[in-house]
């Protein structure tokens, strides 16, 4: 099973956080809000700037939830379809060569499936065999990934294409003023990343690093359900973020990976490579504790969420994709991909160059 590629697309619109602090302190002064609070929550999260699905200028037009998810229908076929496009492009694999198509999302809905109006849009193949999958949140980059190896393991002569899509933006409630709203505000962006994995009978002719998935593992902890996810109501998707998040990290992640790489015969030594999820600067922080890490071991995530903010599910395939790109990673030895979401859980996905 390989990671023939990471495919990548972003709506048009690019803001600064200034920008974006100026929209929403403009909009929230007038419910009498503390701007300072605003201001310090915004640049306590490290992002500099994010992609946006709408221009500035049309979100206060979205006055419903049914608004919201119309727009989201349409950007998201949009930058889906260029990030599997570009995938397939940069594995060298045409479009009919797609077997599987797994789909992961948290911030919005359709019915027929993100998967089937891509059906029509690239011309996929009408057998391609489709599991759309709605709920995972931050953890659903690793576990697509994982569930797309599953796929392979099963089919070895055949290419599944895992696409993730994330609008946060257009889940934005602004009538909510709790600190959890607040930060999410500043620091959630938009974007999607496809990952094209081929069976171990696919023959790539691509030249670009193609790791090997070695192993998966899901970890779920009891009763954790209160600690991330959505309050659904009939104003749309409602953030629930505890502050418990970081310890989570901290009391679970390290023991997780050890147990993991110990089943394999290795140790966190044999990892050259870790390709996190760029939560929001304490959990990456925590992960850097919990893992023994120095800032420079996480220096792509850190980046990422600098310059794009947090994607949730889409994130941890953006910095798979920048390590490829980048990072130099020794023929025989490990990458480590991991994510954590709600549940809560953890995902974790050993690669080997």
């Amino acid at each position: 099973m390989q990671i023939a590629s990471v495919g990548r697309a972003f709506p048009a619109h690019y803001y600064d956080q200034e920008q974006l602090l100026g929209a929403l302190r403009g909009y929230w002064m007038q419910q009498h809000h503390n701007p300072e609070r605003l201001e310090r929550l915004h640049r306590n999260v490290k992002v500099g700037g994010r992609y946006l699905a709408l221009p500035l200028e049309e979100y206060p037009d979205l006055t419903s939830f049914g608004d919201a998810n119309d727009a989201w229908v349409r950007v998201a076929l949009e930058v889906g379809a260029a990030a599997i496009q570009d995938g397939l492009e940069l594995a060298a694999l045409d479009v009919e060569q797609v077997d599987a198509l797994f789909t992961v999302t948290v911030t919005g809905v359709a019915t027929p499936s993100l998967d089937a109006r891509l059906m029509n849009l690239l011309k996929l193949p009408s057998n391609v065999k489709r599991v759309p999958i709605f709920g995972l949140g931050c953890v659903a980059g690793a576990a697509g990934i994982a569930r797309a190896a599953d796929y392979v393991r099963a089919y070895p002569d055949q290419v599944a294409v895992l696409l993730s899509v994330e609008l946060c933006s257009l889940t934005l409630q602004r009538q909510d003023l709790s600190i959890p709203n607040l930060i999410a505000t500043g620091l959630f962006g938009d974007g999607a990343a496809a990952v094209v994995v081929a069976g171990a009978e696919v023959e790539l002719s691509s030249p670009r690093p193609a790791p090997r998935i070695e192993a998966t593992r899901s970890v779920f902890y009891e009763e954790t359900e209160h600690v991330m996810g959505w309050d659904v109501t009939e104003r749309g998707f409602g953030i629930v973020l505890s502050a418990d998040v970081p310890h989570m990290v901290t009391d679970h992640l390290g023991a997780d990976v050890d147990s993991f790489l110990q089943d394999h015969g290795l140790d966190r030594s044999d990892v050259d490579a870790w390709i996190c999820h760029p939560g929001g600067p304490k959990v990456l922080q925590a992960m850097e504790k919990s893992l023994g890490l120095a800032r420079e071991d996480l220096a792509l995530t850190w980046r990422s969420l600098e310059e794009v903010g947090n994607l949730s599910s889409t994130s941890v395939l953006l910095v798979l994709r920048d390590t490829l790109e980048e990072r130099r990673v020794a023929a025989g030895r490990h990458a480590m991909l991991l994510a954590m979401g709600p549940g809560f859980c953890s995902e974790l996905v050993l690669l080997r160059f």
